[in-house]
């Protein structure tokens, strides 16, 4: 079956199918990652996006229940340049072209991915639309002109879980985990770390969050502008100098704004597995986990309260932060990875150091 992804600037690619049939608007973006394609389709923070990936083979090892990120895939639509119809991995239970119909997720291949990736880099990030029933190009051009795109859109409320759970119900540390689109290996991480977790949904108030008694505090990933959810930056801001917090992409955004800095709209995002990030601290470089398409402004934190601890070494712009005297700390990356890389692993740790201190007093 033909299938067509239309650019808002009227480019188009032509392709065919090879997921589910139907429609859907997003904004189109690429990921740079080799593998980890199941954990990019499962990330909740891919809500409202087409993603596509610049690797040339996807698919080839499969889709299992062990990789998810989420429930459930949250993304409008996926793009490839060949997806692979062999399957090898001992693990693997179905196909990625299986996976996208069964979860009614849009997918294109045949298409040149690493010239899209290029034109989104040239004319940065645009909305557009996959579709395998309209085929009539200057329709689809309207249709993606007039879709919503993810400025000033609050895509946490769709992502967020409905009620309060524990992930887990053993550990020395109670962690609560403001839910605004996590990705389950944020849980894992914890866990493997002797934390007992909840997880929250999005507009759980300082309050409520309070009266759990955590130990600590994260601020989880999520989608959309970070700008339209002041809920949570409203949360943060009373969660600030009453327990350690631990902010993760949108959950570094959240605490940014919080404590009075602004974001931004980056031009095409930093989505992939292999962005350096330079420690400020320590010298070091890590290769880090990425998928945002906003940022806080490097300018506009007071930093005589703020220290800046990270720096993308690709643009310059802001990856870490800490609040100079309350147990407050934050990154853009993913820490978490999965899949990898695990250089910034080291950062549950100091997480776990912050309530260790914060219970001796």
């Amino acid at each position: 079956m033909k299938a067509i992804l239309a650019l808002e600037d009227g480019t188009i690619f032509e392709g065919r199918s090879f997921g589910a049939a139907g429609e859907k608007t997003g904004e189109v973006v690429f990921n740079t990652s080799m593998t980890g394609y199941q954990e990019v389709l499962t990330d909740p923070s891919y809500a409202g996006q087409i993603v596509a990936m610049t690797y040339p083979l996807i698919g080839n090892y499969g889709i299992n229940p062990d990789d998810f990120e989420s429930a459930k895939p949250h993304l409008s639509g996926f793009a490839v340049r060949e997806a692979s119809r062999t399957v090898s991995n001992w693990r693997a239970g179905m196909s990625l072209g299986d996976f996208l119909k069964k979860q009614r997720i849009i997918g294109i291949e045949g298409i040149d991915t690493r010239a899209l990736a290029l034109h989104i880099r040239s004319a940065g990030a645009m909305k557009g639309i996959i579709s395998t029933k309209d085929l009539d190009k200057e329709s689809l051009i309207k249709k993606a002109k007039a879709s919503p795109g993810l400025v000033g859109r609050d895509l946490v409320k769709k992502v967020t879980c409905q009620k309060t759970y524990e992930w887990n119900r053993q550990g020395k540390y109670r962690v609560v985990l403001l839910d605004c689109g996590a990705k389950y290996n944020i849980m894992r991480e914890l866990a493997a770390r002797d934390c007992r977790v909840w997880v929250v949904p999005a507009r759980t108030t300082a309050k409520e969050i309070l009266a759990l008694k955590p130990d600590g505090v994260v601020l989880s990933n999520g989608p959309g502008d970070p700008a339209a959810v002041t809920y949570v930056v409203e949360t943060v801001r009373q969660l600030i100098g009453k327990v350690p917090l631990f902010g993760i992409c949108l959950g570094h955004q959240m605490l940014g704004l919080a404590l009075g800095g602004e974001t931004f709209k980056l031009k095409f995002g930093h989505r992939g597995a292999n962005h350096p990030v330079m420690d400020l601290r320590t010298r070091k470089v890590e290769i880090t986990t990425q998928n945002h398409g906003f940022c806080v402004e490097l300018g506009a934190l007071d930093q005589q309260q703020v220290e800046l601890t990270h720096l993308n070494l690709n643009d310059g712009t802001l990856e870490g932060l800490r609040h100079k005297k309350y147990p407050a700390f934050s990154v853009q990356y993913h820490p978490e990875a999965s899949a990898g890389p695990h250089d910034s692993k080291y950062l549950f740790a100091e997480f776990i150091r912050e309530m260790a201190n914060a219970k001796k007093k």
